[in-house]
């Protein structure tokens, strides 16, 4: 397994040179020459495009540049904690870093990132003329200041997406027995109830014919903030719940004044979404993302919501994933009214996520660390790259055949996010959101234990974010 892994981010990685045009090969090696023998370093989750850059985009810009790449692909709570300590102590350990689209906001308010407009402008040689901010997908915006100004090139983007086992949908004994329990036909679910409905069906399936199968995935870890994040960026919308139901408009949070977190439709949702644990596999208290997906590879759910970077591999890679060739794709299920709120443009469906690479301030290579940033960022080895890690970035990479015979093998996954990416959307532009999201935490995961109600739950956090917006200076 280990050498036939190694041939192939070989053979990616030829490919990635065999891509960079010639003339602008010299480039590379010219704007590099000051900086031959440098060695960079970054840090990022361990993820499909991450992995993707450590095994075949730093190698070949090694052997496009001269310059080394040591990237560290690590958990995500070690990425932070790694990434942060270093930017705080200006220690100058990594010379880029991972900037997940939610934290970029906070980022900016402490000034830890380089300004990379500002840099190519200060250093026009150093600027690589395939590296065009305007090719980038919109997605690109999200790691810009108020001035316009780039912040980090983004080096992954995907929606979480409604992600269902096609060939137990479209089993003929399963629809009969389906519509003769429910009342009407067995397909992906466009409502809560009807999802509701799938995940018991598919749960009492798995137990009459003896086969290890649940009727939902659940990202539900009781000490872990992926589960806050599932609930408060991918089901609440869904409910009508946007920006985790904080008004800025006085910066609250508690519907009595004004915010929704703890709204009806919130306790509604929470509600729905923690009945779903009786559907889910046992370890669904113990998923982070990762777990999700490694769940629904092994074929232990029928449907479930799941982060589009993992889309390609559980719909093709045989060595990983059981359920190749049966992965169907569609947009989560909503609450009536959501989707026309969300086409006037007053909400959104879903979370847009990904992130991008940034430099930090305390970096001591700067000028390699931006050559590497724009070589990802060319238009040449963004398709292989998709096709990896289930990312687009890039404006052009849709039309590329690689990715359309992706597309077609991962049921239209590509097509879903270029026609309705639009519906969704990434964190709320919160400098606080850290300190937001760990003041409100444990009461969350005191509801996925049992030990608070939903309504209490949600009174409780709606409490405490007020009380740290407060304190943060942004409530009076």
């Amino acid at each position: 397994m280990r050498s036939r892994l190694g041939t192939r981010a070989a053979i990616a990685t030829a490919s990635v040179l065999a891509a960079v045009s010639t003339a602008h090969a010299d480039f590379w090696s010219d704007a590099a020459a000051p900086y031959k023998g440098a060695t960079i370093r970054g840090v990022s989750e361990s993820t499909p495009p991450s992995n993707y850059v450590k095994d075949v985009l730093g190698p070949a810009f090694t052997e496009a540049t001269g310059i080394n790449v040591e990237f560290e692909a690590t958990s995500w709570d070690q990425m932070y904690d790694k990434a942060i300590k270093d930017m705080e102590a200006k220690t100058g350990i990594y010379d880029f870093v991972y900037i997940e689209q939610d934290i970029i906001y906070s980022y900016l308010a402490r000034d830890f990132l380089v300004n990379i407009s500002q840099a190519l402008k200060d250093d026009p040689k150093l600027a690589s003329p395939d590296f065009k901010a305007d090719n980038f997908t919109t997605f690109i915006n999200y790691f810009k200041n108020a001035d316009g100004d780039v912040f980090g090139v983004p080096m992954e983007a995907f929606v979480k997406v409604y992600l269902y086992r096609k060939d137990l949908f479209e089993d003929p004994a399963n629809k009969e027995a389906f519509k003769a329990k429910y009342g009407y036909d067995l397909a992906p679910a466009k409502d809560h109830k009807q999802y509701r409905d799938i995940a018991e069906f598919f749960t009492q399936w798995g137990k009459d014919n003896d086969q290890e199968v649940w009727g939902s995935t659940v990202q539900a870890h009781t000490g872990h903030p992926a589960s806050w994040y599932e609930f408060f960026e991918s089901v609440d919308p869904t409910f009508g719940v946007y920006n985790w139901g904080i008004n800025p408009d006085g910066w609250s949070a508690s519907e009595a004044n004004g915010g929704a977190m703890n709204s009806a439709k919130a306790k509604a949702a929470l509600e729905y979404w923690l009945g779903l644990l009786k559907f889910a596999p046992p370890e669904s208290t113990s998923s982070t993302w990762d777990e999700v997906a490694a769940s629904f590879a092994a074929g232990r759910a029928a449907q479930g919501l799941v982060y589009g970077e993992n889309a390609a591999w559980i719909a093709t890679n045989a060595d990983k994933s059981n359920v190749v060739g049966k992965v169907g794709v569609a947009l989560p299920p909503l609450e009536d009214g959501v989707l026309q709120e969300v086409e006037a443009g007053k909400g959104y469906i879903g979370y847009y996520d990904g992130g991008a690479f940034g430099i930090p301030y305390s970096s001591k290579n700067q000028q390699a660390a931006l050559l590497f940033l724009q070589y990802i960022g060319q238009a040449s080895v963004q398709a292989d790259w998709a096709v990896a890690g289930s990312r687009i970035t890039h404006q052009a990479t849709y039309d590329d055949p690689k990715v359309k015979e992706m597309d077609a093998k991962t049921d239209g996954y590509f097509t879903l996010m270029k026609n309705d990416g639009k519906l969704f959307a990434g964190a709320p532009a919160y400098p606080f959101h850290a300190q937001v999201r760990e003041a409100t935490a444990p009461f969350f995961y005191e509801a996925i234990t049992g030990a608070l109600s939903p309504s209490d739950a949600l009174d409780k956090m709606a409490e405490a974010a007020e009380a740290e917006l407060k304190n943060l200076g942004y409530r009076k």
